[in-house]
Order: structure tokens, then sequence, then C-alpha cells
């Protein structure tokens, strides 16, 4: 059974254009296609989708969930010998270092402890981030009124990420706290996803799985609120003083190298206002429960002032990273090379279904939106 259209729907979806005329009577209706056969309940409708509609917020969404899960799992190495370090200070010497003690004692997976939960963490996080961020820039837009919301953009831009993030932590910290308990923990908590979930739940029942929600809501908010916030008025900076041209005369690859330098910029401003935060979830999700475990303020007086920055260079070169890269890839998901489409499902299994197919293949499936700032 094909997952994908027949190549009469496609090519009729493809060709067919959208009208500039926006009244609802003149536009190209999705409903108008029909599939030919059962196999055609996911069928395509010709892009962009109009800005601000249901399919454009689960679009952004879906480009979070491909922007923040593969790209928090691909620098999972980097990731680990900074929490190590941060709960056992002289642990390793350095990066290198700790690579080099990790792969003698652990093997080449041992590199890659705790990437299981961060992929799954990190993809549902980065799914309310990106999709909730864009609902509620919109939504906190349509309530000040395009003047005020103009004027005002950078407080709208931190207060929608505040709120976007807020309710992002809440799918992100289960696996967050599995996680950091796979990393600190030498040898390791657990040796795959499943284990260490059963695991931790036996031992601590699911409230230990949102122990660290608080702390972790002190790191992400901020994070966010300088990820979305400095990215957007970077951008802008970028194009009015450093480019001689308006963003629209330039073509989409140089928008995206844009893109990617503001990320990366944005992305030292969040590491340095969120660090003391990521080493305090990093000591308490290190801990198990107990009666005798120390509160944050306990844990604060503990490490101290210079303890609250232990691991910051690290985290400089891995948060400007990771930000740089998933501001391209969301770029990139949301930009326009070719004939774009937007996937349609019926029911949510299909969606699912078909989701999972085009994975591998969505650096290649773009869906016609403009890319992120000014």
């Amino acid at each position: 059974m094909s997952l994908f259209p027949s190549r009469e729907v496609a090519s009729a979806v493809i060709s067919s254009p959208l009208s500039p005329n926006k009244k609802q009577s003149q536009r190209v209706s999705p409903a108008r296609f029909i599939a030919a056969s059962i196999n055609e309940k996911a069928f395509v409708a010709s892009a962009p989708i109009e800005l601000y509609t249901t399919n454009y917020f689960l679009t952004c969404a879906l480009g979070g969930a491909l922007a923040c899960g593969p790209t928090h799992a691909l620098v999972t190495p980097l990731d680990l010998v900074k929490c190590r370090g941060q709960v056992q200070p002289g642990v390793y010497k350095g990066t290198f270092d700790g690579w080099s003690k990790i792969y003698k004692a652990e093997g080449f997976r041992g590199i890659f402890t705790g990437v299981g939960p961060t992929a799954i963490g990190y993809s549902m996080q980065g799914t309310g981030k990106y999709g909730f961020y864009e609902f509620f820039k919109y939504q906190y837009g349509q309530i000040a009124g395009e003047e005020a919301a103009h004027k005002y953009r950078t407080a709208l831009y931190l207060a929608a990420s505040a709120s976007a993030e807020f309710l992002a932590d809440i799918a992100l910290c289960p696996m967050e706290a599995l996680k950091v308990r796979m990393q600190t923990s030498i040898p390791p908590f657990a040796a795959t996803t499943r284990e260490g979930f059963a695991k931790l739940k036996a031992a601590e029942g699911l409230g230990g799985f949102y122990r660290g929600l608080v702390p972790l809501w002190g790191r992400q908010i901020p994070y966010t609120m300088m990820k979305f916030a400095s990215f957007e008025r970077v951008v802008e900076l970028i194009y009015s003083n450093f480019l001689s041209k308006p963003k629209s005369s330039y073509n989409k690859f140089q928008q995206l190298e844009v893109s990617f330098a503001g990320g990366y910029i944005a992305g030292v401003f969040c590491a340095a206002v969120s660090h003391p935060a990521d080493v305090l979830v990093s000591k308490l999700n290190n801990q198990a429960k107990s009666g005798n475990s120390p509160g944050v303020g306990a844990l604060i007086q503990e490490l101290g002032w210079k303890g609250l920055w232990r691991g910051l260079s690290q985290r400089i070169v891995m948060i400007g990273t990771l930000t740089a890269l998933q501001w391209l890839i969301y770029d990139s998901f949301k930009g326009k090379f070719a004939k774009q489409t937007i996937l349609l499902f019926k029911n949510i299994s299909d969606c699912v279904t078909c989701m999972c197919s085009y994975l591998f293949f969505f650096l290649l499936v773009y869906v016609g939106l403009p890319t992120t700032g000014h």
C-alpha cells in the first residue's frame, strides 16, 4: 500500500495555481482534490499555505520538532561531558579528555549516552516551542493591534516565547530528567531509554520525572525568550545595517545564511542567561530522591557563584551551534526552493504513518513559508 499520492493527483494539485485574491470564494480549496483510492487519504495541496491558519501552526510545530530533536541528539557527546563536569568537578580535564576516557571505559556507544531521551524529549519540546511561539506571537499581536505590535515587537517576542516554552517544558521534563540521570551517573544509570524509564519510575514514581520542572522552567524560559527575541532583532540588524538591500531582494539560500549567523549569535546570549539554571537542573536530577535531598536554595549555597557557571565555555559552543542549526533547519523547512507541497490528513493515524515515511526526507520537502525575522 503506497503512502504517496498517485501521479495524477499530485500533478493536478501542483499545477493548480493559488489565486492572489484573498476572498474565500476564490481560494484553492483542498477539498476539490479527491483521492483516487483509499490509499490516498494523505494527499497534497498546493502551497504556499495561508499564514496563521491551523495548517500554518501545525507546519511550524513539525518544523520545530525536526529542528530540535536531531540537533540536540547530534551534540549529545558534548552535552555528556558538560553534564558530568557540572555535577563532578574535575572528573575530566576538558572535552577531548572526557571523550577519550568515556571511549576507553564505555566504548563508542558510551559517548552517546542519553541520546534516546534527548531525541525524544527535544522533538516534543521543539514541537511546542516553535508551534506555540508562532501561535502566541500572532494572538498577542492581534490583541495589541498592528501599530503597537510593531512598536513593541521585542516585548511581543518575549511574551510569546515565554508562553510557548512554559508549555513545551511540560512535555520535555520527563525525558530531560531521564537524560540527566543517565549522563551524570558513572557507570550510566541505564543502557537504554526504555530501561531507564522503568528504573526511574520504579524508584521514584511518576513524580520523579517532574522533580526538576521548576529549575527547568528557570533554565528554558529565559533561554527561549533570549533565543527568539535576540534572533529576531539580530536578523533585523543584519539586514538593516550590514546588508545593502532589503530581505526580499535576497534569495532563500542567502536568507538562510543570515538565519544561521543570527542563530549562532542568539545562541551565545542564550547560553549565558540560562547557564546557572542548567547547572541546577543537572545537580538536582543527578540526585536520587530522598528525605535529605537538598532544595534549590541549598544547592545554590553549596555551589556558590563560581560553581553556577561551571561548564559555561562548553555550553556556549554547544548552544551556539544548536541554535544556529535549529534556525537553519526551521527556516529551511519553511523556505521556498521549488514547487512546494504540504501534506493534509484525514486522521491522526494517517498523519503519524506518513510523517514517519517523510521524516528522513524532510530537507527535500519545503512548504513555501517565509523565513523568520523581518
